[in-house]
């Protein structure tokens, strides 16, 4: 049985309150902000019994609302990078702000990172709504967005869906970034990490695929098979991971399936995450590097950290042969991803 409720939290100036929705199950409590539909807390039991908060992010609201790393945020409309922050649908050019070296990240610079969703209780979890008026940061279309978190015993899932007055991309996910040992530690060198993929896309030097889609076999990406984290940063080329895995080929059935595995030895904590979603972005914080004050006075440095965002690939809408990314009138937008948490 999950416990549901939720508090005033802060006031956002010229804009609404902002409220934290606890969803409470005898495994794990999760901390809900309406603000970017945030998950800004998950406390989960380590092997030892010793409850931890796994989830980097700040004690007051002030620190989310001058956050520039989307810590726990919902990111949209689309995650991840647009080259050149330009693309074209149905022959007409949109420009969008570039917020990322040369290119257009995580939906701009008022993302939905940055919108008070409106919060409403449903059975396990809270149901977080939005509305992307029409030119929202450069996009077409009117976009009724909502996400529904839920959590059942140990499993958190978040299910997205979206539609849309005109054809418009969308690729949506949540930056939540872990540390199994809890949030504050230093690094995550002693977690060990499996992506259930059997390639990936090279990027080029503003971090946009290439176009390849290149097999892991052979390669510091192959982690079909646990491998420690901090051995495994120092043969990867540039700062770390921040590359899309693909889960499947671009014209497969969007379905449920395993991505990932991330463990903890010393504490035992585990995280699994299932999506339907044909990628999933793997990122270890390269870019945090200790000039943010977190809980509790953290500071969050680099590889102090990871995420899994479950997505489509980087850059679909320019690149043909990666899935689509096509959110068109009368279609319906579904995503769900699921982190489990356990300890081994």
């Amino acid at each position: 049985m999950t416990e549901v409720s939720h508090q005033l939290w802060g006031e956002v100036s010229g804009l609404h309150s902002v409220d934290m929705w606890v969803l409470q199950s005898p495994q794990v409590r999760v901390e809900i902000l309406t603000l970017g539909a945030i998950i800004r807390s998950v406390y989960c039991k380590g092997k030892d019994g010793q409850i931890k908060d796994v989830v980097l992010g700040y004690d007051d609201l002030e620190g989310y609302l001058s956050d520039k790393r989307y810590q726990g945020a919902v990111v949209g409309r689309v995650a991840n990078r647009i080259a050149k922050g330009r693309f074209v649908v149905e022959g007409k050019v949109y420009k969008l702000d570039i917020n990322n070296g040369p290119n257009a990240l995580h939906g701009g610079l008022q993302g939905f990172n940055k919108a008070v969703w409106l919060g409403t209780a449903i059975n396990g979890g809270v149901q977080l709504s939005h509305t992307s008026p029409d030119g929202d940061q450069g996009y077409p279309g009117e976009v009724q967005v909502s996400v529904s978190y839920t959590l059942m015993g140990e499993t958190l899932t978040a299910e997205y869906q979206a539609r849309s007055t005109k054809t418009t991309p969308i690729n949506l996910t949540n930056h939540a970034y872990f540390n199994l040992a809890g949030q504050g530690t230093a690094d995550i060198y002693d977690h060990q990490v499996s992506i259930n993929a059997q390639s990936y896309l090279p990027v080029d030097d503003t971090s946009i695929p290439t176009g390849e889609i290149r097999g892991v076999e052979g390669t510091p990406f192959d982690l079909r098979k646990p491998v420690m984290m901090g051995p495994q940063l120092k043969e990867v080329p540039g700062p770390g991971f921040d590359h899309n895995f693909c889960l499947s080929s671009p014209r497969d059935a969007w379905i449920e399936r395993h991505a990932a595995r991330v463990c903890h030895p010393v504490s035992g904590r585990v995280l699994e995450v299932s999506t339907n979603q044909p990628g999933v972005q793997f990122y270890t914080a390269n870019y945090l590097d200790g000039s943010m004050i977190g809980k509790g006075g953290s500071r969050y440095g680099k590889h102090s950290s990871f995420c899994l965002e479950a997505q489509n690939w980087p850059d679909a809408i320019n690149q043909t042969s990666f899935p689509d990314c096509l959110l068109r009138p009368g279609e319906a937008y579904q995503h769900i991803t699921r982190y489990t948490f356990t300890t081994a």
